[in-house]
């Protein structure tokens, strides 16, 4: 039997929580001193898929200069308006636990959820997030936009792991189901 893919989340967060400021900056993310890319590479590695917001694509294109930065890897943007496919990003409007689903029992590595705030909101309330792997920052931002929307759900994990990269600490959940 062959083994099924995960979704695993790998992202930072200030120490309070927050993967943005409430402009939408990283930059007190980029002050703090880590080691390399704080295992970027490694994780990129692991997965051939990638899932994300509308929101958070549209920020991604605009700071990278509309040089898209996940090639050669499938990548599903999911948004609430019809956008026409371009020849990296298919765009989905559908059933997000049936798509995940059968995403989950094709042939390949992990998919990583990207992000934003809402997508992931959707993907942890419906139970279709396998791996949290959580960067923490040494900082604390106040406001801005949470990793985590309150709401009517709750997600049990189990610590696999933590590394450091300097000042960064990395958290490496899996999800008990």
């Amino acid at each position: 039997m062959k083994k099924q893919r995960k979704i695993v989340l790998f992202i930072a967060q200030s120490l309070d929580g927050y993967i943005a400021t409430k402009n939408d900056s990283l930059d007190w993310l980029f002050k703090v001193e880590g080691e390399g890319d704080n295992g970027y590479s490694e994780f990129f590695e692991t997965v051939d898929t990638i899932l994300i917001g509308k929101r958070t694509y549209d920020w991604v294109m605009e700071q990278e200069k509309g040089q898209f930065p996940y090639q050669n890897k499938d990548c599903y943007v999911f948004s609430r308006t019809p956008s026409e496919d371009t020849k990296n990003v298919k765009f989905i409007n559908e059933d997000i636990v049936e798509f995940a689903d059968n995403l989950k029992k094709e042939e390949g590595q992990n998919i990583w959820i990207v992000g934003g705030g809402d997508i992931l909101h959707t993907f942890l309330k419906e139970k279709l997030v396998d791996e949290l792997i959580v960067t923490v920052a040494p900082t604390i931002i106040g406001e801005g936009i949470t990793l985590f929307k309150a709401g009517d759900y709750q997600v049990d994990l189990s610590l696999i792991g933590t590394r450091t990269f300097n000042q960064f600490v990395e958290l490496h959940y899996t999800v008990n189901k």
